[in-house]
């Protein structure tokens, strides 16, 4: 009989800020995991209002004028879903019989089915076996939450400037710390030592002796070497990493942080060459800083995931991912976008994704952070703002100010996707005496960015038909290049099918694979940012754009070893593969710097 519990080989990573806000209640009960961004606090407030109400929840909401607010919204919230996932999840296991236990066995991967299936048929005459290994064998997906570690603006009480432990990104992690909840936290955007130290606060990061943990540090990277140097920082305030998501530069969604011309392919070798070493180096480091705070030791290294994430969009990607790279997770994100069941997300937004190709999906500038976003063209909070330009009145009311982070014109922060900056900033571009062209691009410049801590939030209101009255009615939304490749809605149980290549629910053939793919965004990019230069460049540029060249070509040469590789052919089109590589290299190596 099988004795380990049931995983899935992938997760839902978050999405935006609103779109996978409650996406843990929808899939957690069927083993699924998935995580929630803290960002938005409001957001975050209103949907436990929503759901309490749903489920006959006593609802008192917790005001701004409360002390320490944004923890407490966000540990209720956290919570609540705990509370409401416990329960669906029960009602699960105890109905063997039940359509919502078969559509759990139905969703798990293929080997499993064929053991569950036997197991049953097994003991078809002893339920009391059957029931002994629903109970030891069914688990819930965890509910995990995501920090940006760079939103950790200051917070004031009137004129009077808050405790760094109330700064946006300290209290999130406070009102998870503070939660039920024994699951991971998320931690992208880069490193952030200051909120990392207030780790050692909360004794549930920390291992018992088994080297178990109550809740764990996920750290999203986009490299090696950035794993390696976050992980050591947090070993050396015992503090465990456990475990490093592997997230593509560009073939992703939301915020896209580029490498320097470093593939998925080669950064995945990367750690699966060395994972035995990162073990070992950050757990002497881990095993000392323990016995230096009189904490306990645990006896044996605690256990280390590799996942990854990105553009992977087939189930022969997802087979041959896991297996080539030793991974134990593959993240799925934009595809869920168009599953309702899944995700928060309003019958307009799904529809303008679902018809998008190509040409609609591209990189942009509209991020208030500094960071380019994925965008889609025709989205509500894009035409919202252009209106606003032509009226005269560009920039956003910045309801929320989570993005505030620009201290240019003023004391405080403030977003540079606000009014008050972008009218302070283009007084400053009017005082210089610049010709058209050059006035038209720094204006541009601008007014590019939008408020997407408003619009990523918003769809989760409208889908849920919530009160708006201070986010409007505009919605942005970032799916990945992947969306291009989808153009339909579908059930839950549909898009897991398709994950484990029980069904296909990608109707276009020409997808490239995912890691010719990202390949491409990279020369994009690589041409777009040579194309931002109007003067000759300096010798750091040609430095940065000839190491970035160099990577991509090492990448490129890695890739043609790969698809030489007996699993891989018997997988993929190598011929097909082999003629966009070399496609593409011709592309990267016919671009000319400007010297």
């Amino acid at each position: 009989m099988m004795s380990a519990p049931l995983k899935h080989s992938f997760h839902i990573p978050v999405m935006g800020i609103g779109f996978t806000i409650d996406t843990p209640i929808k899939v957690a009960p069927y083993g699924i995991s998935s995580a929630i961004s803290l960002v938005d606090d409001m957001l975050i407030e209103k949907m436990r209002g929503y759901y309490c109400r749903q489920a006959n929840i006593p609802y008192q909401q917790i005001t701004k004028h409360m002390d320490d607010f944004r923890a407490k919204r966000i540990t209720a919230y956290l919570d609540m879903m705990d509370e409401l996932v416990r329960k669906k999840f029960d009602e699960i296991k105890e109905a063997v019989n039940s359509s919502q236990f078969e559509k759990y066995i139905k969703m798990m991967p293929n080997i499993l089915q064929v053991g569950i299936q036997k197991m049953v048929a097994d003991n078809e005459d002893r339920a009391d076996k059957i029931w002994d290994w629903v109970k030891s064998n069914l688990s819930m997906g965890s509910i995990d939450v995501n920090i940006m570690t760079k939103l950790d603006k200051d917070n004031y009480k009137g004129d009077e400037k808050l405790p760094v432990d109330y700064n946006d990104a300290h209290a999130a992690l406070r009102g998870f710390a503070k939660s039920k909840l024994e699951s991971s936290i998320v931690l992208s955007a880069g490193m952030n030592p200051r909120l990392y130290s207030y780790f050692e606060n909360f004794e549930d990061f920390f291992p018992n002796v088994e080297g178990k943990f109550k809740k764990k540090i996920i750290l999203k990277v986009s490299d090696y070497r950035s794993a390696l140097i976050q992980g050591k920082f947090l070993a050396k305030k015992g503090l465990w990493v456990s475990e490093y998501r592997i997230e593509s530069g560009l073939n992703c969604g939301g915020h896209a942080f580029a490498t320097d011309g470093y593939l998925m392919g080669p950064i995945l070798e990367e750690f699966k060459n060395n994972r035995d070493s990162l073990i070992e180096t950050t757990a002497e480091l881990l095993y000392k800083a323990l016995e230096d705070q009189g904490k306990t030791v645990p006896s044996e290294a605690p256990a280390l995931r590799i996942t990854a994430q990105g553009g992977v969009g087939t189930a022969r990607e997802h087979e041959f991912l896991l297996e080539q790279y030793n991974l134990d997770s593959i993240g799925w994100g934009t595809p869920f976008l168009l599953v309702p069941e899944a995700v928060s997300i309003d019958p307009k937004t799904l529809r303008l994704i679902s018809e998008a190709k190509e040409e609609d999906l591209y990189l942009s500038d509209i991020s208030p952070l500094g960071v380019p976003f994925n965008n889609v063209r025709g989205n509500t909070i894009d035409i919202e703002k252009e209106k606003n330009i032509i009226k005269g009145r560009p920039g956003s009311s910045c309801p929320k100010k989570y993005a505030s982070l620009n201290t240019e014109f003023t004391e405080k922060v403030i977003c540079t996707a606000s009014r008050q900056y972008q009218n302070l900033k283009i007084k400053e571009l009017n005082e210089l005496d610049l010709d058209k062209q050059t006035y038209d691009r720094e204006f541009d410049r601008i007014t590019v960015k939008s408020c997407v801590c408003k619009g990523l939030g918003t769809a989760a209101l409208v889908a849920n038909d919530i009160e708006r009255k201070v986010e409007g009615e505009g919605i942005s939304i970032c799916p990945g290049p992947n969306m291009a490749y989808y153009s339909q809605e579908v059930s839950l149980a549909k898009m897991v099918d398709h994950i484990y290549g029980r069904d296909n629910v990608m109707v276009r053939k020409d997808r490239p694979f995912v890691f010719v793919k990202e390949l491409s965004l990279y020369v994009a990019y690589f041409k777009s940012k040579l194309e931002e230069i109007y003067e000759p460049m300096t010798p750091k540029q040609i430095k940065y754009f000839d190491n970035f060249r160099k990577n991509l070509n090492e990448g490129i040469s890695y890739y043609r070893s790969l698809i030489r590789k007996e699993n891989f052919g018997k997988l993929f089109d190598v011929e097909a593969i082999s003629s966009e590589l070399y496609r593409l290299e011709e592309e990267l190596n016919g671009v000319l710097l400007n010297v």
